[in-house]
């Protein structure tokens, strides 16, 4: 046997996997330029849009609840645990304020979304795909990024940040309920060490990332749907890949945005905000 033929059987099973991964990375950007076309037609699928608003929102709003509210207190008591040994405990409630404000919320509320919507748009998509109810789509006429993909994408692109700005809430208060039982901290002063140590700015910084977050799991649970192939085994095998991709993504593009958001003044942010409130 030629010892070089392994390396060789090896060589090409990795040029394959690279020119499917490019090949799934061209799919991609040509279903987001697609996408960002069927945004430019002068008619909206307003309810479709509304439909996949309640799909992904309002469905997904207890296990984010759920989450972010034992994120909240599971961090106030470690937290507090922590700052016992310096004589800093009266002032979890800025830790647990601005990590929750600037990281927490945001990626566990993306992560749970990721792990409930990616999966379903993928399997919903996936089904339809392997059953050919796109081509009939595109045989009526119709564009199927239009009809499918674009209410998926601008409802979890809308909605996911709406979602974090609710497990902030949860997760303060969560935090709250451990200070003031736990710790005998006083509802109020925690309160106050909340609003006084995060910012309009820290709020922002969170929040906006959470846009390109929606934008991201959407787009990734609709892309592996409808490249779904081999049948009801394929649609499961989308489904895994959906979640997988999309959490790791958001995982990832957190650390970028993050260090990217740090780099802007907070008189510009503050300056942003003041001119789109106005």
């Amino acid at each position: 046997m030629n010892p070089a033929l392994p390396l060789r059987r090896g060589m090409g099973h990795l040029g394959e996997r690279t020119l499917h991964s490019l090949e799934g990375v061209g799919d991609f950007a040509l279903l987001a330029a697609a996408v960002f076309r069927a945004l430019g037609r002068p008619r909206l699928p307003r309810r479709a849009i509304a439909q996949q608003v309640v799909a992904i929102g309002a469905q997904s709003a207890p296990i984010v609840s759920v989450t972010a509210l034992f994120t909240g207190m599971v961090l106030a008591l470690q937290t507090a645990f922590a700052l016992s040994r310096f004589g800093a405990k009266p002032y979890v409630g800025s830790i647990v304020g601005l990590a929750m404000v600037r990281e927490l919320a945001p990626v566990l509320a993306a992560l749970m979304v990721a792990g409930r919507v990616g999966a379903g748009i993928a399997s919903e998509l996936g089904s339809m795909r392997v059953t050919e109810q796109v081509d009939a789509i595109r045989a009526m006429g119709a564009d199927p990024v239009q009809k499918l993909v674009l209410p998926r994408l601008l409802a979890g692109t809308l909605v996911l940040p709406l979602l974090t700005c609710f497990a902030v809430v949860l997760g303060v208060l969560g935090g709250g309920m451990v200070a003031d039982l736990q710790y005998h901290i006083a509802p109020s002063f925690y309160l106050q060490t909340v609003t006084s140590t995060v910012t309009v700015p820290d709020l922002f910084a969170g929040v906006a990332k959470t846009v390109f977050f929606g934008f991201w799991i959407a787009m990734v649970g609709c892309h592996v749907g409808l490249s779904a192939r081999g049948g009801t085994a394929g649609v499961g095998r989308a489904t895994t890949r959906a979640v997988v991709v999309a959490s790791m993504g958001v995982l990832i593009s957190d650390f970028f945005l993050t260090k990217l958001l740090m780099l802007l003044p907070t008189e510009v942010l503050l300056d942003w905000l003041r001119r789109a409130a106005s």
